[in-house]
This record gives C-alpha cells, structure tokens and sequence, in this order.
C-alpha cells in the first residue's frame, strides 16, 4: 500500500509534465503560424473552396454522384479543340517567350547597373500590360487601319494583319505580355553563370560555344525550363486578352478552355456542368505544371548556394 501510494503522485506529476509539454508545443506552433493565419484563411476562402466547389460539381448529378459530364465534355468536339489548342497556344507561346526573351535577359544582366534600370522599368510596363488595353493597342497597332498596316501601305508594301480572332493574332498578342514577364523572371537567375567562369575556360583555351554547351547552357537550363512552364501555364489561364481580341463570338473562331467556358456559362441552352469539367481541366493542367515547376527550380537553386 505504501508503495502505492507512493507511485500515484509520481504517475500525476508525469501526466501532468507531459500535458505541460504537449500545451507549450501547441503555443509554439500557433505562435510560429500566428502571421500566416490570415493569408491561410483568405487562400482557402478565394482559392482552395472555389476549387473544391469546382471538383464536386463536375462529378455530382440531380441523383448523386456521376461521371456524366465529363463524358459528354470529353466526347465534345467544341471542348476537345479549345483543350488541344490551348495547350498548342501556351507551349508556342512559352517557346517563343523562352526563345526571345532568354538571349534578352542575358544582355540584360550584363548591362552597367544604371541602364538595366531602365530596361526593367518599360520590361515591367509591359508586362502588366494586358486585358482590354492590350487589346485596344493590338488593334490599333496591327488592326485593317493599325499604325504598322497603315505605314506599309504608304512604302508600297502590302500587309496582311492577322486577324486578332485568330490564332497567329493571339500568339502576337501573348508575346508583347509575355516575353518582358518571361525577362523578368528569369534575369535574376542569370547571376549563376559567374564572369570568372569564362574567365577560367578563356584560360583554359576554351571557346565560347563550349562553354555554352558544357557550362552556361546545363546551368541555365533549368532556370530556363522553369520559366518557360510559367509562361505556359501563364498563356492557358488568360482570358481578359482573348476576350478583348476575339470577343465572345471569338470563341467560334478559335477554340480556347476560357472562352469556351465564358461561352458555356453566358448561354442559356448549355448546361453549366462542362463548364465546371472544363475549369478542373485547366486547373489540373496549371496544377501538373506548377508540380514540375517547383522540381526544376529545386534543382536549379543549387547553383545559387
């Protein structure tokens, strides 16, 4: 009995230590997340239960749960073109923006400090340049009466404007946003491939194209590759610059997901659950790209450390 006894406050105070513990952990956690709380709240409120709500209601029908809508999305010729040819848009886009603004943001970030100011600033400009502006000054520089048409003339030399419903006018249209986002995105990585490199291939008598091919290019690739996925999933998800140009009967004329679900839930004759089949579409797209997004980049800060 003694020893009972003796035992039952000990028992006590271990619970009690452990209860101490597991409290001053929990205030640590909370203390440490007390900051982002705000930011989580208002992520799952804008982004992660609209999403959710998407989910559900492609695969939810008057009787419950059904894959109907996304047989009768995948089974439509409308919703299979606007998948393949916004994926055909943001890929030529993103190689495009990859092709041009690479070599651009190269120069760039050996420029004296003073003029690659400048630079960025009309980059940044540019980049946040877009929606029914963008459309306007398309038109205005590109359209049947465009500044660019209108001066070709006047030298004698015929020109054809794409026309901005059109899939060559949107890759125009895509460019002017996206290859300055593309510059800006990628200069900072260019600080990888250090000046004493090439100094040190020089003295080894090597040329520049190999140290391209066997230095700066496998160093640069993936900072390259992670911006041309942003690019891309950048290009699929844009509505306000296809709508400008194309407008709502634009959709007709060249299939894409934003406009095919902005013509899906502005009638009143198709129902709106291949419009919700299309939206998961697309976010599982920008999803899978983000994924290899953050691989690549993971890969690639190891160069920065």
């Amino acid at each position: 009995m003694t020893d009972s006894a003796a035992a039952a406050p000990s028992a006590i105070t271990s619970r009690d230590g452990v209860r101490r513990g597991t409290a001053r952990r929990a205030s640590e956690v909370i203390g440490d997340w007390s900051l982002a709380l705000p930011l989580i709240a208002l992520v799952t409120a804008l982004l992660v239960a609209p999403a959710a709500q998407l989910i559900v209601a492609s695969v939810t029908g008057p009787d419950g749960l059904t894959l109907e809508h996304w047989q009768r999305s995948l089974s439509n010729r409308n919703d299979q073109s606007a998948l393949l040819t916004s994926l055909t848009l943001g890929a030529l886009v993103a190689t495009l923006s990859t092709l041009i603004g690479g070599p651009v943001a190269w120069l760039l970030s050996r420029m004296p400090a003073l003029r690659r100011a400048g630079w960025l600033a009309l980059l940044n400009v540019a980049a946040n340049f877009s929606g029914i502006g963008l459309g306007f000054a398309f038109l205005a520089t590109m359209g049947s009466v465009g500044m660019v048409t209108l001066t070709l003339g006047s030298l004698g030399t015929p020109f054809e404007p794409p026309s901005p419903a059109s899939f060559a006018g949107l890759v125009l249209a895509y460019l002017y946003t996206n290859v300055p986002l593309f510059v800006l995105l990628t200069i900072p990585a260019m600080a990888a491939v250090r000046d004493d490199w090439w100094e040190a291939a020089q003295t080894a008598a090597s040329t520049r194209g190999r140290f391209w091919r066997e230095v700066a290019l496998p160093v640069l690739t993936p900072f390259l590759a992670a911006g041309w996925l942003l690019i891309f999933t950048w290009s699929i998800g844009i509505y306000g610059i296809a709508f400008a140009l194309a407008g709502s009967g634009g959709a007709t004329d060249v299939r894409l997901l934003t406009l095919q679900i902005g013509l899906i839930l502005q009638s009143s004759v198709f129902g709106q659950e291949r419009a919700y089949v299309l939206a998961v579409e697309l976010m599982a797209v920008a999803s899978m790209s983000l994924i290899a997004y953050r691989v690549l980049v993971r890969r690639a800060v190891r160069w920065l450390s």
